[in-house]
């Protein structure tokens, strides 16, 4: 999401995936923009457990670069077709309540700050968006029941939404090509990976793909029909590995034989054909579950 030309291509594929009917939820973080925005100001940047150690001044950059920076311009490429998009954090109408989490380090619990899990969602102003046409962009900020705003890995905060909606599909963009098989010693993709499976395995998993495959297996195990991680540094990653449904990517599924969804299973058929309006599709069929 810092090359220009790719952050247009992922526009060009939510808008593709709207007007054909399908209801998309995007939820970002902005970890390359946060990390420059630290460097400007002299503030340290650490990770433990691929989880960002946000310090009180640290959380201040968080909260403004993702929600004033990296959403606002999302937000934009959407709307430059449309008053589609509606960029909104998850403080907003308490839709990501937060509770503080800490780093696994060696087996033992280490403190990393301001960094939260999400312990509860409220799609009430998700779903009211998405009633009213619109493309909720959120930001991975969420809120305590301590009044505490808190740093939520993105990867975490769409695998909790995912669930909460009730989404036929998640997809999770990344930096490389999916969950290696035997990092470091091979460069081989997992295509497909069961639920059970990769529970065992999550403990193994180094990285910021810990949290991904995390995300993953949450978003599977609460009821979304599939999990695909996919290479975002291909323009067109999103569209291509939904309408493919197979070929690229790492697929997690609640179990080894379930099928996997693609747009066409994912909204109407009759509504698969571009249409003027997301009224119009939603007139057609029986509004499908959405994307995020």
């Amino acid at each position: 999401m810092t090359d220009d030309t790719l952050r247009r291509a992922f526009a060009q594929d939510v808008l593709t995936l709207y007007r054909a009917g399908v209801r998309p939820v995007v939820v970002h973080g902005g970890g390359p923009q946060i990390a420059a925005h630290l460097d400007r100001l002299g503030l340290k940047s650490d990770f433990l457990d691929g989880l960002r150690v946000t310090t009180p001044e640290t959380m201040e950059v968080v909260r403004m670069v993702l929600s004033g920076k990296v959403q606002k311009d999302l937000v934009g490429l959407l709307n430059e077709h449309g008053p589609h998009a509606v960029g909104l954090s998850g403080e907003d109408g308490h839709t990501l309540t937060a509770v503080k989490r800490y780093a696994q380090v060696a087996g033992e619990s280490v403190d990393i700050g301001l960094v939260g899990d999400v312990a509860r969602v409220d799609t009430a102003v998700v779903r009211l968006l998405l009633e009213g046409g619109h493309i909720p962009v959120v930001s991975s900020v969420g809120r305590g029941e301590d009044g505490q705003v808190y740093n939520v890995n993105a990867d975490t905060a769409a695998g909790a939404l995912a669930a909460a909606l009730g989404t036929r599909v998640l997809v999770v963009l990344t930096d490389v090509p999916g969950l290696y098989a035997d990092w470091p010693a091979s460069e081989r993709v997992v295509d497909r990976i069961g639920a059970a499976e990769l529970e065992r395995a999550l403990p193994g998993l180094a990285g910021g793909m810990g949290p991904k495959m995390e995300a993953c297996l949450r978003a599977v195990r609460g009821g979304v029909g599939v999990a695909r991680v996919l290479d975002g540094r291909a323009p067109h990653a999103l569209l291509d590995g939904l309408v493919g449904g197979a070929g690229s990517g790492t697929t997690v599924v609640p179990d080894p034989t379930a099928s996997v969804p693609t747009v066409a299973s994912v909204t109407p058929v009759a509504s698969v054909v571009p249409v003027p309006s997301a009224s119009v599709a939603r007139a057609a069929a029986p509004a499908p579950a959405p994307v995020v």
